[in-house]
């Protein structure tokens, strides 16, 4: 363990966004933060990503915002935003009747607030950049742990990039306390679950993704730089067909990353028969073949590879004080709400707000004598427990959105019923403000409201407009029962007031 007379030891596992960010948060705080990555240097472009391709996009919405706010950082949001493209809403493509391309735009939000497309790498670079700024920071890359001992705070390490042939070296370190964000396939969850009785759930989906690019256009000299893009830029535009998706969501540079979402068994069908790739994109997502040229399709689709989707849920995150889990490592999940890095970032906020509100580290002057790492520990427990208790339910919760709404991305925002429950909730927003309703995506993505109260509210607003309608629709069969009775009884004659009596048995 670190040394009584020096700051808290702080081991971050994952150089991704995530722990990038986290041991920001731990830096500012005085730890002396190590940073080890099982890849190299993830600002260097010939670095390949974990899921070997070329790039990807992220939605970076309100909750990876507030996280990133509260970095102590005032200048980093404004880089990241340099490099951003506002997201509006979806923009829906179809194929009318007549065989004309259609589209529809659907706002995200009726107040105009918006989500931020951004490069993963960029961003990551972006975060990286500003923790080596900082002289409590060491990075090693190309260490991939190997072990650990969370009873006496200590992990084990191989060096890559050893002789071939030869044995990786292997070196121990110690630590007061570690951070695993190192993925969906976590080696830190992996050993964390030998030292606690961690509850685990690992789901595959039936579906696959292989990822496609829509090339910039060339703008000449004096044209408007915003003619770099092919489609509008600020839409995530779908091409929905029921049992599978396609989508494109705009870069900076004025390309557009794309994605097709489907079956297994289309893949491997499609797989079989490459040239007939462009029919199938004609039939089932009219237009792409104008954007992406049907050779530059093929080749997209058979080299990419068909990469699956896992949803992963498990708890506790902690281990007493030593050790936590953060972002994918705890909490994997499918892509369809755009919340997996702003999930994240918001475990690394909430996180550190319990650990504040333990450890609470408020500048004095003289400044007092550093904390005792025994009662740090201490603690730092207490913060782990509380962490872990209120954010494997949110965790679970944003898990179960996010698969709900791949029905929504692929078939329902065609659907006259989503769309009349959205125009509804949306109007009520706006007219009754005092009730506090709103959409259920505008309190995921523009809210930092729990992800369970999130869940809870829209449960009880669909209850609400249930009765709501079934009051409407019944209202009219009732008037009407009441007028026929009473014209039925006695020639008409007879008073509602008797034939309630009659009713009720008076």
């Amino acid at each position: 363990m670190a040394e009584h007379n020096k700051s808290q030891k702080t081991v971050v596992v994952g150089a991704g966004p995530v722990g990038a960010l986290a041991a920001l948060y731990a830096a500012q705080r005085g730890h002396e933060v190590e940073v080890y990555e099982f890849r190299s240097d993830l600002r260097d472009p010939s670095t390949t990503p974990l899921n070997f391709t070329k790039s990807i996009n992220l939605a970076l919405s309100e909750r990876g915002i507030n996280a990133i706010k509260h970095s102590s950082r005032p200048s980093l949001l404004g880089k990241i935003f340099a490099e951003t493209v506002p997201l509006a809403g979806r923009m829906i493509h179809s194929k009318n009747t007549a065989g004309q391309l259609t589209e529809q735009s659907q706002a995200y939000d009726i107040h105009g607030r918006t989500n931020y497309a951004a490069d993963r790498g960029g961003l990551n670079k972006l975060l990286l950049d500003e923790l080596e700024a900082m002289p409590n920071i060491k990075f090693f890359f190309n260490h991939k742990l190997t072990g650990a001992n969370f009873k006496d705070n200590k992990a084990w390490f191989t060096r890559g990039n050893s002789t071939p042939g030869k044995r990786d070296e292997e070196i121990e370190i110690d630590f007061d306390f570690l951070i695993g964000a190192d993925g969906a396939h976590s080696a830190v969850r992996y050993h964390l679950m030998k030292y606690t009785r961690m509850d685990y759930q690992q789901e595959y989906i039936d579906t696959l993704w292989c990822e496609f690019h829509i090339d910039a256009k060339e703008v000449l000299p004096g044209e408007d730089p915003e003619s770099r893009f092919q489609i509008d830029p600020n839409h995530l535009h779908i091409w929905p067909g029921k049992d599978f998706m396609f989508i494109a969501i705009a870069s900076f540079d004025g390309s557009f990353t794309c994605t097709l979402f489907m079956p297994s068994a289309d893949f491997t069908h499609l797989s079989a028969a490459p040239d007939t790739l462009p029919e199938f994109f004609d039939t089932y997502f009219p237009g792409v073949t104008s954007l992406i040229p049907p050779q530059d399709l093929i080749a997209s689709f058979t080299s990419n590879p068909h990469l699956p989707l896992i949803s992963i849920k498990c708890s506790p995150f902690h281990y007493s004080s030593s050790a936590v889990i953060l972002g994918d490592a705890a909490h994997a999940m499918v892509p369809f709400y755009g919340q997996g890095m702003n999930a994240g970032f918001e475990d690394v906020f909430v996180l550190f707000k319990f650990l504040d509100k333990y450890s609470p580290l408020i500048p004095t002057t003289p400044p007092l004598p550093f904390p005792t790492l025994p009662s740090l520990a201490s603690s730092r427990a207490k913060a782990l427990a509380e962490y872990s208790k209120q954010r494997t339910e949110d965790a679970h919760a944003i898990n179960d959105l996010a698969l709900q709404n791949y029905k929504e991305m692929r078939a329902d925002v065609t659907s006259p019923l989503y769309l009349a429950r959205k125009w509804l909730e949306e109007k009520i927003s706006v007219c009754i403000p005092s009730l506090g309703w709103k959409t259920k995506y505008s309190r995921v993505s523009y809210e930092n409201e729990r992800y369970s109260e999130v869940i809870r509210q829209s449960e009880r607003q669909g209850k609400k407009l249930v009765v709501a309608l079934l009051g409407l629709l019944g209202m009219p069969i009732v008037v009407g029962g009441l007028v026929c009775w009473a014209r039925w009884s006695k020639g008409g004659r007879i008073r509602v007031g008797r034939w309630w009596e009659r009713v009720v048995g008076g």
